[in-house]
């Protein structure tokens, strides 16, 4: 049997990784120090045999007895509103703590995938923005403490790969929605869906022409999972390229939820990417990847999500 360690274990995307791995019959260790994740969305995997869990912040040192063939790192807040609030944390997990993942890859010659982040590409001034693009970041602004830190993790991440013979993966994702997100999370979906579910007026920013494409959680997982057991060490997009503006996207909560409520306008955060639209055609070429789920359908599953939790 297999053995992985996911990092981020107890978040969003992490549970899910944690779940599908399981599934396909791996040895699975979970690891997060719950500082945005919640054990509520691995609760259910405890009794199992082939799961084990690790408190621990992988900024400091990482040991992990026994083999590992692979290791999956998704430690790091993701939303605006935890990053700003935790600015040296995210900073550190993705370049401390990834550190410390390689030289664990490295010890037990385990294949590592890093989970970077479309918000390398900053305010894109390429549009869709395919991996040869560079990016147009603000090293110094409010959004650099993740976008920096995302940018400086692939950079070490090929240093071990071409200086260690390390195999690494990186994958760059896209905006991503589904069940067991935060509805606090503070991105555009959740802070919507809880808008319109507790009866408040939306929020846009700016004036909504800024656009995001919304990918739902379970294709995500297959491009992870298939880019990991790729030949394949180079940056990959995944993300759905089915493109929408904020303003359009508000509406469609509206009507899906049957709010009656309004949309209101705020001054757009400084840094605010205006277009994000991943060019999938790597991840169509190498992995056979697309996205199946389509908006509609992942929104209704996201929104009894939503509607159960508010109800806890």
């Amino acid at each position: 049997m297999k053995r992985v360690l996911i990092t981020g274990a107890a978040g969003f995307l992490g549970s899910h990784l944690c779940d599908r791995f399981i599934k396909e019959g791996y040895q699975v260790v979970g690891m997060d120090n719950l500082i945005t994740g919640s054990l509520k969305n691995i609760e259910h995997l405890f009794p199992l045999p082939e799961f084990e869990y690790y408190h621990h912040d992988i900024s400091k040192f990482v040991h992990v007895p026994g083999k590992l063939d692979y290791i999956l790192h998704f430690a790091s807040p993701a939303s605006p509103i935890d990053y700003l609030k935790m600015p040296i944390q995210t900073l550190k997990v993705s370049s401390l703590g990834t550190h410390n993942l390689l030289g664990l890859a490295k010890e037990k010659q385990a294949r590592i995938l890093v989970a970077s982040t479309s918000e390398v590409y900053g305010d894109p001034t390429i549009h869709p923005q395919p991996e040869e693009y560079w990016g147009n970041v603000n090293p110094i602004g409010p959004r650099g403490v993740y976008d920096e830190a995302k940018r400086f993790m692939e950079s070490i991440t090929m240093a071990y790969h071409n200086f260690h013979g390390i195999e690494t993966r990186i994958i760059r994702i896209f905006n991503t929605y589904g069940p067991r997100m935060r509805l606090n999370d503070g991105r555009a979906l959740p802070a919507f869906m809880s808008q319109a579910l507790t009866g408040q007026d939306l929020t846009v920013f700016g004036d909504g022409s800024q656009t995001r494409s919304f990918c739902y959680v379970s294709d995500l997982v297959e491009g992870i999972y298939r880019l990991l057991l790729s030949d394949y060490h180079l940056p990959v997009n995944i993300g759905n390229p089915a493109e929408i503006t904020l303003k359009e996207f508000a509406e469609e909560i509206l009507a899906l939820t049957g709010s009656k409520q309004k949309l209101i306008y705020q001054e757009l955060p400084k840094d605010d990417p205006k277009q994000r639209k991943p060019d999938i055609t790597k991840a169509t070429e190498l992995l056979g990847w697309a996205p199946k789920v389509d908006r509609k359908e992942g929104l209704r599953i996201t929104y009894d999500y939503f509607k159960e939790a508010l109800n806890k």
